[in-house]
């Protein structure tokens, strides 16, 4: 078995729902996810050796909501519009940088 990654980053987008409590799909979080989905497919960049973007159950983040985490790197991310998503795709899938404005840090936790 090989050691490397069949993905780059493979990056989850919380999609969970909560019946009358706080949840990432409150925020759109699907049309985001089918957003950034499209846009790495733009630029070439889906698929094995590459990044995917997936869909997750609950992430256990809902009060900071929305969120999606990047691995292998595990970082965290809160994100509020197209642009939040435009910028960890450039700056963090593609240049290997981390947004330090949007990153989730384990201090955030609540």
């Amino acid at each position: 078995m090989s050691n490397e990654a069949y993905y780059e980053n493979h990056v989850f987008f919380c999609q969970n729902i909560r019946d009358g409590k706080p949840c990432c799909e409150d925020h759109g979080a699907s049309a985001m996810r089918d957003y950034a989905k499209k846009k790495v497919k733009e630029a070439g960049l889906h698929g094995a050796g590459h990044i995917r973007i997936n869909q997750a159950g609950c992430l256990g983040r809902c009060d900071d909501g929305p969120v999606l985490v990047v691995y292998p790197d595990g970082v965290w991310y809160r994100y509020f519009d197209r642009d939040d998503v435009d910028e960890i795709i450039e700056k963090h899938l593609i240049g290997g940088e981390v947004v330090e404005r949007l990153r989730l840090k384990d201090s955030d936790i609540v």
